[in-house]
């Protein structure tokens, strides 16, 4: 959305069609200048490098103890705060899931977990280019995407001042709507605007759960039942088009540091269960970020890292289903799930059912996807 906040002329809009995520421009008031698509991360790709570092670790134990994985990215925002910059990074707000900016340890909390859905970063580029215009170091942490995006509107300013911009990009597997997720929790009876915060998954565990204005922290589908939500996002069933399609899911990188789960790590399993991050460096800036961020740093598997993670190599591939569920999205999230996985919804369906009736216990772990 890099191209949205560039255009001077308000002639771009973007369209969300669920299944695909696009910039519309109305040629009515468009000049013509070329500033959007210098700044497209697909029609301008930004220069890409190849680690040069690969660890794992984790932060302190109360830092890790709140994070979805290792609490690496937590890490260096404080880390960097203390150092007196500003961290940019998205964060739940109002229902929607938005970027903001900050110089505030106590804000950094509001970063803090995975986030299984499209991001709206419309207007965090140009509040990034005007701390960097008034020499103030900024850190930003996102996706591949929007770390390309926000280099490509950068890219004009004096060297100097790219200099003192730090980027983190995630291990990223794909996006969907937004608007899916809405639809998925209005048909559990939840109003997304209702909700303080929202987590997609706790450590290991993958599944939403929520704090709302009334009540205390609660999963959404009861102990031991997959909610379809998180099933479509493991199975790479919901996402929007281009991720199918990205340039990004590649061993080298656009950012200084690239982080992610350590899957398929080594360690023992008491601590892969706390949560283990992967943690690797595109260039000098990077390591001097990791290794003064305070986190437990050990050596890493390179070639188990990268077939844990396929994004490090290749796109996420849409499953046979995905246009099935799509064709459905009409008739409602639940619907389209029941179309194109029958059996693994009336499966979760019936479990659900037989938990909330007390026949069966709750607990344990979802099938595996």
């Amino acid at each position: 959305m890099a191209c949205f906040g560039k255009c001077k002329k308000n002639a771009i809009t973007i369209k969300d069609g669920l299944a695909a995520y696009n910039a519309v421009i109305d040629e009515a008031k468009c000049v013509s200048c070329g500033a959007c698509e210098r700044v497209c991360p697909n029609n301008q790709k930004v220069e890409l490098h190849e680690p040069i570092s690969w660890q794992e670790g984790w932060a302190a134990e109360d830092i890790r103890m709140n994070s979805s994985s290792g609490g690496a990215a937590s890490a260096m925002m404080k880390h960097f705060v203390e150092e007196g910059g500003y961290v940019a990074a998205c964060l739940f707000k109002n229902g929607e899931f938005v970027f903001d900016i900050t110089n505030k340890i106590e804000d950094i909390v509001n970063f803090v977990g995975s986030k299984y859905v499209k991001s709206n970063p419309i207007g965090i580029y140009t509040k990034v280019a005007e701390k960097l215009k008034v020499d103030s170091k900024v850190l930003f942490v996102g996706l591949p995407c929007q770390v390309a995006a926000l280099k490509n509107f950068t890219a004009m300013l004096p060297a100097e001042k790219k200099q003192i911009l730090y980027t983190i990009d995630l291990i990223c597997h794909g996006t969907p709507s937004p608007q899916i997720l809405n639809l998925a929790l209005r048909e559990k009876g939840i109003d997304i605007k209702s909700l303080t915060s929202i987590r997609f998954r706790n450590k290991t565990n993958f599944g939403l759960s929520s704090h709302d204005k009334i009540q205390e922290y609660k999963t959404i589908t009861p102990s031991g039942v997959q909610d379809m939500y998180t099933y479509a996002f493991l199975t790479s069933l919901d996402y929007t088009e281009n991720c199918y399609f990205c340039r990004y899911a590649t061993l080298s990188r656009t950012s200084d540091v690239t982080i992610g789960d350590s899957w398929g790590s080594d360690l023992p399993s008491y601590e892969q269960r706390k949560g283990v991050s992967l943690l690797i460096c595109q260039n000098n800036k990077g390591i001097n970020l990791v290794q003064n961020s305070g986190m437990q740093l050990k050596d890493v598997d390179v070639e188990r890292a990268i077939e844990a993670n396929h994004q490090l190599r290749h796109p996420s591939i849409a499953p046979e289903g995905r246009k099935i569920f799509f064709a459905n999205m009409n008739k409602g999230f639940n619907k389209a799930i029941s179309k194109c996985a029958p059996k693994v919804y009336y499966k979760q369906k019936l479990k659900e059912t037989l938990v909330k009736l007390k026949i069966v216990r709750g607990g344990g772990k979802p099938d595996r996807v």
